[in-house]
């Protein structure tokens, strides 16, 4: 068997892309490819944990939600060869049986059949076709129990919802990010010891060495390298917090296909998109975008074809590996970025490392653990009270103001008219009680909280918007492109607008007139008479 065709079983055109039910004496070697790759997840230990309590005389059922591709069907696959005896397993609910039926209508047949007898029922279901039965389905009891659960997370009585939602790719721990499942795929697919797809490499490097299989025998190496597997696995976390982009096992797998089988050589492949979700997002992050001095005079040195002694060995290194040395300045960039933590040859692409820094990750994730993480400590508190001041505070008040840059620290703009400013003193502050209070859920956000005077308000803060209040901050004015972004920070304006409108002290400025009025506690106004301020 060659290379590329083992790796097909990831692609997710390949038949194998979607578990089905194969008899024994049909497997095939691609069988137990896919088999060796598969990765038991923390997901598969409770369903199978329930599913392993379900009495054959009891009828409870368990409904496996998530998004397509994410792998229900093989985890369900497999625990129906364990339990077919102990429930009926109704694998995947957005087909139905009959093609005269929608899938509607054989979920009503599938439960009133439950219903009739006392064997569990197990189905694995998108979460969009649990949205579909609860507004259209006919069987009042579990139409009834999937609306109370989609509205409040709930279990109903007997009935079980495990949702992938709940076990996430990706984790954010006092380490930094991980994400176990990429991880643990990526190591499989590519370890040296009692690893199928790498005896199929041996082979087919001994007995291919046309140009396309040296091809994919070199992005197969290089995917091969630690420093190769975490830049992935940066992209893909980078892409889950600034891309919305979630990870699924089919995406995944058919991603990394790509990668070695691909047209080109894997740091090529990694930017080029195509048809994949996944690399469609990455392409936002590709590194010959950079532009910085030491990466645009590397690319005018090399597009002029300047002899650098370095840069030729590490060339020659390379043309060992597999890589013929006739790339672009573009792709050369690219392979410095994926071994920018790999000691390799002289290491000439370790130059490039600090152009490559991802601080902006690192920050968010610091602030992030602290929130999340809060524990009244002096270090938490300096962080945190950091992130507020020189930031979360400082982009409200600047954007707040921005028709008014000129106001004093601590003012606030409420209306302008005819060129008059409404404007009031406000007393901003985080909100370190109601950060302890907070549960994060979500690595994609964390909430940010602030008092306004006496009133306490929140702010999902994600990396965009870290990114585009630390810009506010420098003198950044949001323009029609960040309106996806700059609608959060809008809302929360709008709040403090609204309390800073019932302040008893307001002021009315134009350029250097300035009327101070104060409301009293007997609904009389005081007036500090027109000034110069």
């Amino acid at each position: 068997m060659r290379l590329k065709e083992a790796l097909s079983v990831l692609s997710k055109s390949s038949p194998y892309a979607v578990s089905t039910e194969r008899l024994e004496q049909k497997k095939s070697k691609l069988d137990e490819i896919k088999a060796y790759l598969y990765i038991d997840m923390p997901i598969a230990k409770d369903v199978e944990k329930l599913i392993s309590s379900f009495s054959a005389n009891k009828p409870e059922v368990l409904f496996l939600c998530g998004s397509s591709g994410d792998g229900k069907s093989e985890l369900l696959t497999d625990c129906k060869q364990k339990y077919n005896t102990r429930a009926k397993f109704h694998l995947d609910a957005t087909h139905s049986f009959d093609p005269r039926e929608n899938a509607i209508q054989t979920l009503d047949k599938v439960f009133d059949e439950f219903l009739s007898q006392s064997k569990p029922l197990v189905v694995g279901i998108n979460t969009g076709m649990l949205g579909n039965y609860s507004e259209e389905g006919c069987n009042e009891l579990f139409r009834t129990t999937i609306k109370n659960y989609l509205e409040t997370g709930n279990n109903g009585h007997e009935i079980h919802f495990i949702d992938f939602e709940r076990y996430p790719k990706f984790v954010i721990d006092e380490n930094g990010y991980t994400s176990v499942f990429a991880e643990k795929l990526l190591k499989r697919l590519t370890v040296d010891e009692d690893n199928l797809i790498r005896q199929i490499f041996d082979k087919d490097r001994l007995e291919y060495t046309d140009p396309d299989s040296r091809r994919i025998q070199a992005n197969y190496e290089l995917l091969s390298l630690p420093a190769t597997q975490r830049t992935v696995i940066d992209l893909l976390f980078k892409a889950r917090l600034m891309k919305e982009q979630f990870l699924t096992a089919r995406s995944l797998l058919d991603f990394i296909f790509m990668l070695i089988a691909g047209p080109d050589y894997l740091f090529n492949n990694l930017f080029s998109g195509g048809d994949n979700e996944l690399a469609n997002k990455i392409v936002a992050f590709d590194p010959a975008n950079l532009r910085t001095k030491k990466i645009d005079r590397f690319i005018l040195a090399n597009d002029l074809g300047l002899f650098d002694s370095d840069f030729e060995e590490f060339k020659s290194h390379l043309t060992e590996q597999g890589v013929n040395n006739s790339n672009s300045s573009q792709s050369y960039l690219r392979l410095f970025y994926i071994l920018q933590n790999e000691d390799f040859s002289n290491n000439y692409h370790m130059k490039f490392s600090q152009d490559f820094s991802q601080s902006l990750i690192d920050e968010y994730i610091t602030i992030y653990q602290k929130h999340r993480d809060y524990d009244n400590s002096d270090e938490c508190r300096s962080i945190i009270r950091d992130f507020y001041n020189k930031i979360l505070i400082t982009a409200i008040r600047k954007y707040n103001n921005r028709n008014a840059p000129k106001l004093r620290k601590g003012h606030y703009l409420i209306s302008e008219k005819n060129g008059y400013q409404l404007v009031t003193k406000l007393d901003i502050k985080p909100d370190l009680k109601n950060v302890a209070k907070q549960f994060q859920t979500s690595v994609s956000y964390f909430t940010a909280c602030i008092t306004v005077g006496s009133e306490s308000l929140t702010l999902p803060v994600n990396i965009n918007l870290l990114q585009i209040m630390k810009r506010i901050g420098d003198g950044y004015r949001p323009n029609k492109h960040d309106k996806n972004t700059i609608v959060l920070l809008d809302e929360l304006v709008e709040n403090i607008s609204k309390i800073a409108s019932q302040e008893t002290t307001l002021h009315i400025i134009n350029g250097n007139q300035h009327i101070t009025v104060v409301d009293d506690e007997d609904d009389k106004y005081e007036v500090s008479g027109l000034h110069n301020d």
